[in-house]
């Protein structure tokens, strides 16, 4: 495909690992012709410079290979203005849904911008944008018979609501936690918007796939593309020390979501046996069950990407519990270091690990079930590197790359 009618326009206010790989593998299908984004942190530019700054890393995160430089479009200044409140502590201006830098309001303005390309005439075939970001320009779109091709990265939000309700009930100490339900009803309309557009949906893990069967309309086909792993890392050392603590690690936001309550409940009667690590920011609203839990372990609010790698590398085991995962890309973090898996049913577990054998799978919200196979690690730590190994072994054979072309010879498929 080499004349622009046939290539895509694609949208994301930041640009994570997987919207990189789906960027490369759009480039190397002949399939990219723009990328709206806020910041791009590319070679010469301002914000490559500023990234070496003392507390400045946030713009490291915000690069892109260099290949696709011709193809940026970059509207940095609301996004530069949200990072600097959020330093500065000015919440009101980032205050979800109305603050004026708030996330919802970053991804409306940049979908804005879209729309705004694609009414002045730039023709392409699709837009490939993502939840929260794309009412705007694909309402464009269509009237332009463009197709409009949608990224879901986290589960339906209705199943989210049914879900976590229920969490509520079972654990209301932990409510605060659950951020989801501050979605207003205008936030949801446009989701559910967003979706009844759509001409095919991308989800990354199964489970992403079912929660839209609570969606109440009728939807377009669904492809299930589990995203790539991180490059591995040399083999761990898995020898142990005689009456050696089980070195156990969670890595993600302090929320009820990722099953942080079932882990203090998994382990607090193996206290002698474990040594666990927390690594995550606290949430906004004071929640006094976490705080006094986290007196229990070692916890660190934050860490370089690449320090989380080298800490992942150091423990036995990544503890991974959540109950609403649209895929849990510490998953496959961990397992590229050599460190398997404990995680559940509503993550991408279920996709990529076969259970005792790179990894297990819980059920979700089942901590007597964690704290059994925890005990089971305790007196068969050989374990360990049986599944250890298995899960680098799987790392090396799907890296990033590999969904790349994956989503790309994917999206070719629709536009046929």
């Amino acid at each position: 495909m080499s004349n622009k009618r046939q290539q895509i326009i694609v949208s994301h206010p930041t640009g994570n690992a997987n919207v990189r790989a789906a960027l490369d593998g759009f480039l190397q299908n002949d399939l990219l012709g723009s990328f709206f984004t806020c910041i791009a942190t590319q070679n010469k530019s301002f914000f490559k410079l500023i990234s070496k700054l003392p507390g400045m890393s946030e713009f490291k995160r915000r690069s892109f290979n260099e290949n696709l430089s011709p193809y940026i479009h970059s509207y940095p200044y609301n996004e530069l203005l949200r990072l600097f409140s959020m330093k500065a502590g000015l919440n009101r201006f980032v205050q979800h849904e109305h603050g004026l830098f708030s996330v919802d309001s970053i991804y409306h303005a940049l979908d804005i911008k879209v729309a705004k390309a694609i009414k002045q005439g730039d023709q392409y075939r699709a837009i490939y944008a993502y939840e929260d970001g794309a009412l705007n320009s694909f309402t464009e779109a269509r009237q332009n018979g463009i197709k409009c091709l949608y990224d879901l990265p986290i589960g339906y939000w209705k199943a989210a609501r049914i879900l976590m309700s229920e969490e509520i009930q079972k654990r209301p100490d932990w409510s605060a936690t659950l951020s989801g339900f501050n979605d207003s009803e205008n936030k949801t309309n446009k989701k559910d918007q967003e979706l009844a557009l759509a001409d095919h949906i991308y989800v990354a893990s199964s489970f992403t796939a079912t929660t839209l069967k609570h969606y109440s309309g009728t939807l377009s086909n669904i492809s299930v593309l589990n995203y790539g792993f991180p490059e591995v890392s040399e083999i761990k050392n898995y020898k142990r020390i005689e009456n050696q603590k089980l070195k156990l690690l969670f890595v993600g936001g302090l929320s009820q979501r990722k099953g942080i309550a079932d882990i203090f409940d998994a382990v607090k009667p193996l206290k002698d046996y474990v040594d666990l690590t927390i690594v995550g920011r606290l949430p906004n609203d004071d929640v006094p069950v976490l705080k006094k839990a986290l007196e229990n372990c070692n916890y660190i609010p934050s860490l370089a990407h690449s320090e989380i790698l080298k800490l992942m590398k150091e423990n036995d085991v990544l503890l991974f519990p959540s109950l609403f995962e649209g895929f849990g890309l510490v998953i496959t973090e961990a397992m590229s270091q050599g460190t398997p898996v404990i995680t559940t049913n509503r993550t991408v577990g279920p996709d990529i690990i076969t259970h005792g054998e790179n990894g297990w799978i819980i059920e979700a919200g089942n901590h007597i079930a964690l704290r059994e196979m925890i005990e089971q690690l305790i007196e068969k730590p050989e374990l360990i590197e049986l599944n250890g190994l298995a899960a680098r072994k799987l790392a090396g054979s799907r890296p990033w790359s590999f969904y790349g072309n994956e989503l790309a010879k994917k999206v070719i498929e629709v536009l046929v």
